[in-house]
């Protein structure tokens, strides 16, 4: 992975650059970004670029070498920028591939039988299939993958053993060891087993921890790492990337950009279930919510606990978008926003409905509904106690704390 093959996020690679090459860079970093911004991404890059050859000067470049029928001139390399790797020499090659042997991955595992104490390695290989096939996924997504079904994934103190031991042998090609810990927030109090390897490492050694949720990781750990906030990605830079990267129709990508708010797993979800009809299922919510009809309220509550986790988190971020839509319509005018006829007709509806005030309070309800469906709540209670807050903030004007 290189910088360049990065979506945005081009001042956070400028000032990864700049602390290599000023020698700033501490033994422990932590990248902390929410998910779909290309932290994981920026952390294999930073890895690759650390052992890539040619920025470090370890090749010696073309040569000549003498043949049976005389000299024989080697392969010409291109000339390399020090602001990226090579992305050709073998260290690159390897790291490109998830197999250099001086960078090391942690992620959450499931236990491969009852009772055993699972480590990353014993899922090495799905981990790289995974990766290479979603560089933007989240662990939802990864212990999807594994078939985890509602088995718990974790970094465990088998696992915590394992670092200590691969850490403490020699590098195999005479570069920087890394360790590339994804979702530290799973790592338990055995997490302290690794506190005295993270605040005096071997020389050379770099752990790369990359989070989401600060108050998830341990303190002991948090206090010994160099914290690096990685930002939401460009809404319009999102758009470009739908274009050239998933092939998605300019109109329909730069819909898909706004919505996903700097989230580029979010817009490419989007964009596989670009056919929900989204707008119906809010206008039949609302509907049941605005003329107080009990009966459709639960009928509309039983739809949408069907729907699955993910598109029920498309359908809550599709209607704060709407409602932030709403808003600029309210401030700037029409003149001021493209929208499509029914668009405007929705917002215009939507606006006489719901006030500015009542519109911040559902959007706080929509995002404390979303982090509860992201830990499994159960649907059908939060869909019902979500309709009812939204009844009172809408008919009573009443904000809930």
């Amino acid at each position: 992975m290189q910088f360049m093959n990065i979506i945005g996020q081009q001042e956070i690679k400028q000032n990864l650059v700049e602390l290599v090459q000023h020698n700033r860079l501490s033994h422990a970093l932590l990248f902390l970004g929410k998910e779909g911004n290309g932290a994981f991404s920026l952390a294999r890059a930073l890895a690759q670029y650390l052992n890539c050859e040619k920025v470090n000067n370890t090749s010696k470049g073309p040569t000549t070498e003498i043949g049976l029928f005389g000299e024989e001139p080697a392969e010409i390399v291109p000339a390399v920028s020090l602001n990226d790797s090579c992305g050709v020499c073998p260290s690159c090659q390897k790291s490109r591939q998830l197999v250099h042997p001086d960078i090391h991955f942690s992620f959450p595992v499931i236990p491969k039988k009852a009772g055993q104490a699972p480590v990353s390695d014993d899922y090495i290989s799905e981990w790289r299939e995974f990766i290479t096939l979603s560089p933007y996924g989240n662990v939802y997504d990864w212990l999807q993958f594994l078939h985890a079904e509602n088995k718990q994934g974790n970094i465990t103190a088998a696992e915590c053993n394992d670092i200590i031991r691969k850490l403490s042998l020699k590098s195999f090609e005479n570069g920087y060891k890394i360790l590339l810990m994804w979702m530290p927030e799973y790592l338990g109090n055995e997490g302290n087993k690794l506190l005295k390897l993270i605040e005096e490492p071997p020389a050379e050694t770099l752990f790369i921890l990359v989070a989401e949720n600060e108050a998830g990781i341990l303190p002991t750990i948090l206090s010994r790492c160099q914290l690096i906030k990685i930002p939401a990605i460009e809404t319009a830079e999102i758009e470009q990337a739908l274009i050239t990267r998933n092939n998605t129709p300019a109109a329909q990508a730069s819909s898909l950009a706004a919505v996903s708010e700097g989230n580029y797993r979010e817009a490419i979800l989007q964009s596989q279930h670009a056919g929900e009809d989204w707008q119906s299922l809010l206008r039949e919510w609302l509907n049941a919510i605005a003329k107080k009809q009990p009966l459709a309220q639960t009928k509309w509550v039983d739809e949408a606990s069907k729907l699955g986790r993910e598109k029920q988190k498309q359908f809550l971020r599709f209607f704060n978008h709407l409602l932030g839509q709403a808003i600029r319509l309210q401030v700037l005018g029409e003149e001021n926003i493209i929208l499509s006829d029914t668009e405007k007709d929705f917002l215009v509806r939507l606006n006489k409905l719901i006030q500015y005030d009542q519109k911040q309070a559902i959007v706080e309800e929509l995002d404390r509904a979303t982090y509860y469906i992201e830990r499994n709540a159960n649907a059908k209670m939060l869909f019902h106690a979500l309709t009812i807050k939204l009844s009172h903030i809408i008919h009573e004007k009443i904000v809930f704390v």
